[in-house]
């Protein structure tokens, strides 16, 4: 019986893709790019089967250390690309060539049954969550598990159960008189979001637009 899980689990098959660079402006003299990560596994060790995410450099050197620090030095991990000091956002090769390097180090590490249990592998290739919410979801400090932020991501966001509210209402003021558009109390509850639970989904949510959780399985 062992045997056959031993060959059932080598017989799962993880793919991913590290594509579609964009730039994406802080301000007017700030800018960096980030990428956008696809996931397509059998693997049991994920929540989710595909997935698609955005990131960026800076939180690629962040997994690094997290993994390295949490596998205590019994796993040797692969090198990211290294850093450029004179990266140019608008040189076509470097940013192909960094593009390339971000890929082969994610399907290394995917390699290591270790590391596949690592939260925060699992935080930053299937949720859109940012470094400090990462880490303390990880860490157990928020309202949500790693499985639900992996679950919510793609969902959209609402600032309160009013906003929401409001925005059923709006969408069913002139097209429809269904008992749905009458009632957004009762949408609202098939939805299973109420005031019970909407402190933890703002948290995970989060507040501002870098945290918003835009990922889908079909984004390009």
């Amino acid at each position: 019986m062992r045997e056959e899980n031993d060959h059932t689990k080598s017989q799962q098959i993880t793919s991913v893709w590290v594509r579609d660079p964009r730039i994406q402006k802080n301000d007017f003299w700030h800018a960096y790019i980030d990428y956008e990560i696809c996931l397509h596994t059998d693997s049991v060790c994920f929540t989710k089967k595909t997935s698609s995410v955005r990131r960026r450099y800076s939180e690629f050197v962040w997994l690094r250390q997290k993994l390295q620090a949490n596998s205590l030095l019994r796993v040797r991990l692969p090198e990211l690309p290294p850093k450029n000091p004179f990266f140019s956002l608008n040189n076509a090769r470097q940013i192909g060539d960094r593009m390339k390097g971000l890929q082969k180090f994610l399907e290394q590490i995917l390699q290591s049954p270790l590391l596949l249990s690592d939260s925060c592998l699992h935080l930053f290739l299937q949720s859109q969550l940012s470094v400090a919410k990462m880490e303390a979801c990880a860490a157990g400090r928020t309202h949500y598990s790693v499985a639900q932020a992996v679950e919510r991501c793609g969902l959209r966001r609402f600032h309160s159960v009013e906003d929401l509210q409001k925005d059923l209402s709006m969408s069913c003021d002139s097209d429809s008189d269904s008992s749905e558009c009458r009632d957004p109390e009762h949408k609202i509850k098939d939805l299973g979001i109420n005031k019970s639970k909407s402190s933890a989904l703002l948290d995970l949510m989060g507040t501002s637009q870098e945290e918003t959780l835009s990922c889908s399985s079909g984004s390009t």
